[in-house]
């Protein structure tokens, strides 16, 4: 019992440790971003505009087949209940409040986090970061904080476009292919849809980017210098990654909605 104990607090304590820098992590880019030094703009704006279309506009193809193929599915599974559900309601709950959020942070995880994590781990295992410091640059800045801002930015884009393909896109296919009555359905969509529902997807959407970004950025820099350690810190930082955004989604929704 007591070695029970003993293992349990050990893993509370080291848990709550991790949760702290990774806070600090958060906290130290909060101080970048309200700084505004004049040296460095140019290479963090072109970094950041990089990582937007890396991690935004190339995943488009990823997420368009994927927002539509759920989108048309829940539409038409729902839409034949529609004497026992409200589809409108039953959409806004399902793809804008909880199913967008967390897929579009998955597709941005398997892409973005795995290639963040892996960059950095190189970087720190070959000595680039500090070969940066040593040449008077802050690596939190002009690395870590463009991937950040880009990351964050694009995955409230994919958010946006999540959910305006699901659910025009997935009304238009059912619309095509089945005889189901359908109605008015995006007018119903927009009076139904209020104005929390809008800013719970962003807050989600704008927390999990942040979130992924720290906790890639925090494996890698964390790695041990030895590059067999690689695929163990990249495979930990996305399990990681998923179980605090399904965290951070349940308690976002939690603090809304009850």
């Amino acid at each position: 019992m007591n070695k029970l104990s003993g293992y349990i607090g050990r893993i509370t304590i080291v848990s709550v440790n991790h949760v702290f820098n990774l806070s600090a992590v958060i906290y130290r880019f909060f101080t970048l971003v309200l700084s505004k030094p004049e040296q460095g703009r140019k290479v963090v704006r072109r970094a950041t505009v990089e990582q937007i279309y890396f991690t935004g506009v190339q995943a488009l193809p990823a997420i368009i087949p994927i927002s539509l193929l759920i989108g048309s599915m829940l539409i038409f599974q729902f839409a034949q209940l529609s004497g026992q559900y409200n589809l409108e309601k039953v959409i806004i709950i399902l793809i804008i409040r909880e199913l967008g959020p967390v897929i579009t942070a998955l597709v941005v995880i398997l892409r973005s986090a795995s290639a963040v994590t892996i960059e950095i781990s190189y970087m720190n295992i070959l000595n680039e970061l500090e070969a940066i410091e040593m040449a008077g640059i802050d690596p939190m800045r002009i690395i870590f904080l463009p991937r950040l801002i880009g990351i964050t930015s694009a995955m409230l884009c994919l958010f946006i476009i999540f959910d305006l393909v699901s659910i025009l896109g997935g009304y238009i296919i059912i619309w095509t292919i089945t005889y189901l009555p359908m109605g008015n359905f995006p007018v119903k969509i927009a009076q139904a849809i209020s104005v929390s529902d809008i800013a719970v997807g962003i807050v989600k959407a704008i927390l999990f980017g942040m979130t992924v970004t720290t906790v890639a950025l925090y494996h890698g820099i964390g790695i041990k210098r030895q590059f067999t350690q690689l695929p163990q810190v990249t495979s930990r930082a996305l399990i990681e990654c998923f179980f605090y955004c399904l965290v951070i989604n349940i308690f976002i929704s939690a603090v809304f909605y009850l």
